[in-house]
């Protein structure tokens, strides 16, 4: 049974830069990567296949929660489905994401020790938002039911 991902946390767009930052999503093909979580410990598969509507990947907030987890989203920056932004993703770069969101368990304290690092490497908050925005109408408009792994070479 599949169920409609739901828009992710704002953070998790930011988060999604900082993968692609640190160059730690590797494509295997048009549909399929695999990323590696900022501490080097997880490894996530990510599927997305825009012509069937489905999508998967094993990270918590896309497999637990059914969210667009960050995994997707640096998929979908990568395939330019959604937009991507190559300063941003520099400077987000070095970001120890998954220690900042286990030791806070607070998104919006994240975003905010997050916004303070852009700002002193000269990245307004405006100019962050309206990333932040701009991606959040893009996925607005497409549809992504979550989907067991898909076995194709």
């Amino acid at each position: 049974m599949s169920s409609t991902l739901k828009l992710p946390p704002r953070i998790k767009i930011l988060e999604a830069l900082g993968c692609i930052g640190d160059k730690r999503i590797n494509l295997i093909n048009d549909k399929k990567a695999i990323v590696i979580s900022s501490d080097g410990s997880r490894r996530y598969n990510v599927y997305v296949d825009l012509d069937r509507g489905v999508a998967y990947s094993d990270d918590n907030g896309t497999k637990l929660r059914r969210y667009i987890g960050y995994p997707i989203l640096a998929l979908l920056m990568i395939k330019g489905v959604i937009p991507h932004d190559k300063d941003l993703a520099n400077a987000l770069s070095g970001i120890q994401w998954k220690r900042l969101n286990e030791y806070y368990k607070n998104y919006h304290v994240v975003e905010k020790i997050v916004l303070d690092v852009l700002k002193s490497k000269g990245i307004s908050k405006d100019r962050v938002n309206k990333f932040i925005e701009n991606t959040i109408d893009r996925l607005r408009k497409i549809t992504l039911h979550y989907t067991y792994p898909i076995s194709e070479s």
